[in-house]
């Protein structure tokens, strides 16, 4: 099963990624811990792994007002983690479009 959801591409994640250009981010399972993140980023992207940070995300209620009226929503909980790889080393998400 797979434990990366997607790969975390934001403008804040990017303002990161320049400043320092071994650490990308992935929305990944919120059961998934450290090490299982680790492995998956390593056979994903052939590249050796040095630290992961997690972190996880409450899901939030929203509203809106609009011509139909208020419709009420909530957006999920998630969990990201910020991967930093060994020096040198780089994923490039945009290989593949």
């Amino acid at each position: 099963m797979a434990i990366i959801i997607k790969p975390l591409v934001t403008e804040k994640m990017t303002k990161i990624t320049d400043k320092m250009p071994n650490r990308f981010g992935f929305i990944v399972r919120p059961d998934a811990n450290k090490l299982q993140i680790k492995q998956e980023v390593e056979s994903l992207y052939n590249v050796t792994v040095t630290d992961v940070r997690t972190m996880r995300y409450m899901g939030k209620r929203s509203q809106r007002y609009t011509k139909a009226g208020l419709i009420r929503g909530h957006k999920s909980a998630f969990k990201k983690a910020i991967v930093t790889l060994k020096e040198g080393e780089t994923i490039d998400f945009y290989s593949n479009i």
